[in-house]
């Protein structure tokens, strides 16, 4: 019998659901009318099969909590899912996932597997729900790319607890026919399209019962018509897909064991069990609390002089090449910070340090922090207010309208300095992906990376870095290209041994904070020579502008201290504006670098980020001329990618300014290219500017 043939069973289970289903839709329509309801998307925030927030094929007008974000798989004969989810922002939802479509091959070989299908969704949402009204939300899939799977749909939920109703309208996936498979370019037929749009799209709806937090209950109609999406590859193999579906109703079961795990259980399209496992989780929150200890002064260290207490007490509060210098009742301290992530947290880890010890002589406190020798910011107060803040006899707001911030300052303090430190370390865990290569689709390397500097003088800094992989699978089958200036990059990260970094490194600052930076030496795993860049904070670091470039040759991949010989490209250069703009009031970034890229293609490379509690996330987009490249995997691509920096104090139980990177790129290319630099001015800066030290500042005392 062939497996889409209905049994009588069968037709009684479709006409039942059905019956069901047109009841469930009318209560729906009912609930529409004036009735007291939630007007919050908890708890029907949990994913679809394919990762973003829905009930099991569909979506809903759900979105994440904002600041939050879920990892999970999930299976439905063929597809099997990898996904993840995130909400930077109250209203956004983003996810991204690989599609596997289980049994259909490729053309690329054995050893990259079953077919696999990258693709990206957004959804935005467009009405919060009220008393009366539903949620409506705005949702695009997979807008760039293969396009597989792509649709837009509008979307309404109402909530009526623990009922949520769901109806929505969608083309592609969801419509009568899918959508024209993409280029390079995005579209998104919503918009460019909006007649045909409206006449290809169909109705699903759904409904979600929440008796539990531990558990729900899930209903919906899936319109999908999966044998006329003749671009999926289950369908276009013949191997599945070949006749409707028997049901276009799904059930489902969700059970909450716990708050950081979801196991989903369904029965869909009248012949097939699904299940989905999931994991959500708050961006930045500390696994274990960030917990400082308080210094507490020896009784031998308590008989010496002023000086020395201050300076023991900062050296074992975390800072180095300490300087003090008393002038009047106004005492001077410069440090180095070498724990604290926030430099408003080591200004006031120093304050109290000062404020317990100094006598009351001392009227005024000057503090002044270091990064890398140079000084970075410098705050002002007074001893009575310092000791009001720390008593909490003076609210913290009171305190900071007393202080005195500036960031426009480059000379040191004169005086003796002590607990010199010339040496800093670093180990970071490191783990790196290579996706989509012949010779398999998921290569990665895991280890550490590690580097040694040694500073000779104020932002100067001899550097090696080491890094090791034990765990690396990463080779490829792929030629570089023929203007390969990342596309060989494999050939750099085969080794479980690498010497990263051997450089020289030199900052400066001046008063008018005015930043240079120039290193030189074997400058990251591919690249050395020499680079450049300068950088100008305005409006009180709302705008970070500068230029920077690089003349670098290639490194011979097997030989970490010689340069690559008959390369294509003698030297390669880039020269670069570039622009930071901060919205602090979001926690947003957004950077464009534009000029000339490594293979001499011309344009820009812009960058969105978000900082959440310290993690920052960031995606960015390139927009280049290729007319360089001769091949067609270069030849009107654009660059595109995420990025994530985490900060290890999220795990440690203890402040840290090491931070683990990442970044993913779904294919490696050649086009929109840099080098990798060490001590990027603009990331220096950081959040040593007004707008962001007074944003932090409730971090001066905790």
């Amino acid at each position: 019998m062939n497996r889409y043939e209905k049994t009588g069973d069968e037709v009684n289970v479709n006409y039942l659901m059905s019956f069901c289903g047109r009841t469930i839709f009318l209560v729906f329509l009912v609930i529409l009318t004036p009735m007291i309801t939630l007007a919050d998307d908890e708890p029907f925030t949990s994913p679809a099969n394919w990762g973003g927030t829905g009930l099991m094929e569909i979506p809903t007008a759900r979105l994440m909590k904002e600041h939050s974000y879920r990892l999970g798989g999930g299976q439905v004969r063929p597809y099997r899912y990898y996904y993840g989810a995130i909400s930077p922002l109250e209203g956004l939802e983003i996810d991204g996932r690989i599609t596997q479509v289980v049994g259909v091959d490729t053309e690329l070989g054995p050893a990259y597997g079953n077919y696999k299908d990258k693709s990206i969704d957004i959804k935005v949402r467009l009405l919060r729900e009220g008393k009366y009204t539903p949620a409506f939300a705005i949702g695009i899939m997979d807008p760039h790319g293969t396009r597989i799977f792509a649709s837009q749909y509008l979307v309404m939920s109402k909530q009526v607890y623990p009922f949520d109703f769901t109806l929505g309208f969608g083309n592609g996936r969801f419509g009568k026919r899918p959508v024209k498979l993409g280029d390079n370019s995005i579209k998104v037929e919503m918009f460019q399209d909006t007649k045909q749009w409206l006449k290809d799209s169909q109705f699903f709806w759904g409904v979600q019962f929440a008796p539990s937090d531990k558990y729900a209950l899930m209903f919906e109609y899936s319109p999908i018509p999966f044998e006329k999406q003749k671009n999926d590859p289950a369908v276009r193999s013949g191997k599945y897909f070949q006749e409707p579906v028997p049901s276009k109703y799904n059930i489902g079961l969700r059970w909450m064991p716990v708050n950081w795990a979801e196991l989903d259980l369904s029965y869909q399209r009248g012949n097939q069990i699904g299940m989905n496992f999931s994991m959500p989780f708050n961006i930045g929150k500390p696994l274990i609390p960030v917990y400082d200890h308080p210094y507490k002064e020896s009784p031998e260290d308590s008989l010496l002089p002023m000086n020395a207490r201050i300076t023991e007490a900062l050296f074992h509060s975390g800072f180095s090449n300490i300087t003090l210098s008393l002038a009047g009742d106004e005492l001077s301290v410069e440090a180095e910070n070498e724990r604290y992530f926030y430099c408003t947290r080591a200004l006031g880890v120093m304050l109290k340090v000062v404020t317990d010890i100094v006598p009351e002589a001392v009227g005024r406190i000057r503090l002044i922090v270091l990064e890398n020798g140079i000084p970075m910011v410098e705050a002002t107060t007074s001893k009575e207010k310092a000791t009001g803040m720390f008593s909490e006899k003076l609210p913290l707001l009171t305190f900071m309208n007393d202080v005195k911030v500036s960031t426009d300052l480059s000379s040191p303090i004169e005086g003796d300095n002590r607990h010199i430190n010339r040496f800093t370390y670093r180990i970071n865990p490191a783990f790196q992906t290579f996706l989509n290569d012949p010779s398999g689709f998921f290569k990665y390397r895991a280890g550490v990376s590690g580097s040694v500097s040694y500073h000779p003088w104020r932002g100067g800094s001899l550097v090696s870095g080491l890094e090791i992989y034990p765990v690396n699978n990463i080779s490829s089958s792929n030629l570089p290209g023929k203007l390969p200036v990342r596309s060989d990059i494999a050939l750099y990260r085969k080794s479980k041994l690498a010497l990263g970094m051997l450089m020289f490194d030199q900052i400066y600052k001046t008063s008018n904070e005015y930043y240079g930076k120039l290193s030189a030496g074997l400058l990251e795993v591919e690249y050395a020579g020499l680079d450049a860049e300068i950088a100008k904070p305005l409006f009180d670091g709302r705008l970070l502008v500068g230029l920077s470039g690089s003349v670098v040759k290639k490194r011979d991949p097997d030989n970490p201290f010689k340069l690559k010989l008959n390369d294509i490209k003698d030297v390669y250069t880039t020269q670069f504006l570039n622009g930071r703009l901060n919205f602090p009031d979001k926690e947003i970034f957004v950077e464009v670098k534009a000029g000339k890229f490594l293979a001499g293609d011309k344009g820009a490379r812009i960058t969105v980020s978000k900082f959440i509690n310290g993690v920052i996330v960031s995606v960015w987009y390139s927009i280049t001329g290729t007319s360089m490249f001769k091949d067609p995997f270069n030849r009107g691509y654009h660059d595109k990618g995420i990025a994530l920096s985490i900060p290890l104090r999220l795990f440690k139980g203890a402040d840290s300014k090491s931070v683990f990177s990442y970044a993913l790129s779904p294919w490696t290319r050649d086009v929109a290219q840099d080098i990798s630099h060490f001590n990027n001015l603009f990331d220096f800066i950081g959040r040593n500017t007004k707008i962001f030290l007074d944003r932090d500042s409730k971090e001066w005392y905790k």
